[in-house]
């Protein structure tokens, strides 16, 4: 399976996911010729090589015709250095260009625009699919429903090209699976059509919703709305690089200068089909999110998300259909699948499958369990995660060494527990029972925190 993944150090785009995979190999007239399917003009678009800080990467421009001539696109925000600030990080002048970036766009007309065109199903499919994700957080923000919302800085001619463009890249890759480092998003803030808003600007931040972030003191707006839409619906999940043999590295160039590099660093690779155990310790979007150990808790103690369950009763599956069932679920992102025996109607015994999902791998998901299953339907509804503070570390036992992970409420430790997979793995190879090897971790890994 081809996969890619985004290492997000610098933040996202739409520029920077094409140019990151124009850099990898994606023709880029081939994508040019698939985008020229929009039904769409006055613009033409524009490949180069740049460099960013000592990097060299490939620049994705859109440029726009109009009645004062040709102008780079920029759909994205204005930063300023400070709140209530005159002075823009930035020389041009939004406001004189009389360019279609900043038409006002409903939801209806950008599908109905995506639906016309000649494009595949699955480029029209995900297109569409991210729009309507935009729509919902701008809803969010602003109040309304999603067909009421009208696009301003996302919804003119360069946002539509980002967007479809990245469904198109994708499918001209032959890219079947994508996953993202967590996201960089900056500081500081940004000037919209509404006024002055802080980073990350208020779509962004419904977007990124149950999805591994962090600031910085960069000053900036680095994850951009764009950005943000494309990477939170393609993403089978996010943090740490999932095991996978690396064939080639791109960059895809920002459009702003920074003092590191304003690069999107994009892995095209092959997942790794090692053994059943390693694939299962190095499954990737297990963990709530990776950078939990660096960021402070809440007030409270422990960290907050937006999670999703997903359920669905299940009366006429053979049972030796489940296991296979849940592991391509755990495989696919679930951080939890739970099957609870029920009685259903006209006495019949059943299953309620229930899964724990980020709302990233929600398709993905459903994807599995409509293809795995004989579900007809699922529900869905939203819950709050709640997660202590955690960390693993290793310990050396009589057996050897194990993995053991640390919970902690604020500062006070409140559960240890080591890796069953580790136990039982030693315990094989020399013959011991797993609950000695296991007993005998716990009690090393618990003398070990006790002396930090």
């Amino acid at each position: 399976m081809k996969i890619v993944y985004f290492d997000c150090f610098a933040g996202i785009s739409g520029d920077m996911i094409l140019g990151s995979l124009i850099d990898l190999g994606l023709d880029p007239d081939a994508l040019a010729e698939e985008l020229h399917k929009l039904p769409l003009d006055g613009y033409r678009l524009e490949f180069s090589r740049t460099r960013k800080v000592g990097i060299q990467a490939a620049q994705f421009k859109v440029i726009l015709s109009g009645s004062h001539g040709e102008h780079l696109a920029d759909s994205e925000f204005r930063e300023v250095e400070l709140p209530g600030g005159s002075s823009d990080a930035h020389s041009h002048d939004h406001e004189s260009h009389e360019h279609g970036s900043h038409e006002h766009r409903s939801l209806h007309e950008i599908l109905a625009l995506i639906e016309s065109s000649e494009l595949s199903f699955q480029v029209k499919s995900t297109a569409m699919h991210i729009f309507n994700r935009l729509a919902e957080a701008e809803a969010r923000v602003h109040g309304g429903s999603a067909d009421q919302v009208h696009f301003h800085e996302v919804g003119g001619i360069d946002a539509i090209i980002d967007i479809t463009g990245a469904a198109i890249a994708l499918e001209l890759l032959g890219v079947e699976k994508v996953y993202a480092s967590a996201l960089h998003l900056g500081s500081g803030f940004v000037r919209i059509q509404h006024g002055l808003y802080p980073v990350p600007a208020p779509a962004t931040a419904n977007l990124i919703t149950g999805v591994p972030a962090y600031t910085s003191e960069v000053k900036g707006e680095l994850v951009t709305p764009t950005g943000a839409a494309i990477i939170t619906t393609i993403a089978s999940g996010f943090g740490p690089m999932p095991p996978m043999k690396t064939l080639a590295v791109g960059y895809g160039a920002g459009s702003r200068e920074r003092d590191f590099p304003n690069v999107l660093r994009a892995f095209l690779g092959e997942e790794f089909s090692g053994s059943a155990s390693t694939r299962q310790k190095n499954r990737p979007v297990r963990t709530p999110f990776p950078e939990q150990h660096e960021v402070e808790p809440g007030p409270a103690g422990y960290h907050e998300s937006v999670a999703l369950v997903v359920e669905a009763n299940i009366d006429d599956m053979n049972p030796q259909l489940f296991e296979n069932l849940r592991e391509k679920l755990l495989q696919a992102g679930a951080l939890d699948v739970v099957l609870i025996p029920v009685q259903m109607k006209k006495g019949r015994p059943g299953m309620i499958l229930q899964v724990l999902v980020y709302p990233p791998s929600l398709d993905d998901l459903l994807e599995i369990i409509f293809n795995e299953s004989t579900s007809i339907g699922v529900r869905t509804y939203e819950v709050t995660k709640r997660m202590l503070q955690r960390e693993s570390q290793t310990v050396e036992t009589a057996y050897g060494t194990v993995r053991f992970k640390v919970a902690r409420l604020g500062e006070r430790i409140v559960n240890v527990s080591p890796e069953y997979e580790d136990c039982l793995e030693l315990a094989q190879q020399q013959g011991q029972s797993v609950k000695e090897v296991y007993a005998d971790a716990l009690a090393a890994a618990r003398r070990l925190v006790a002396l930090k």
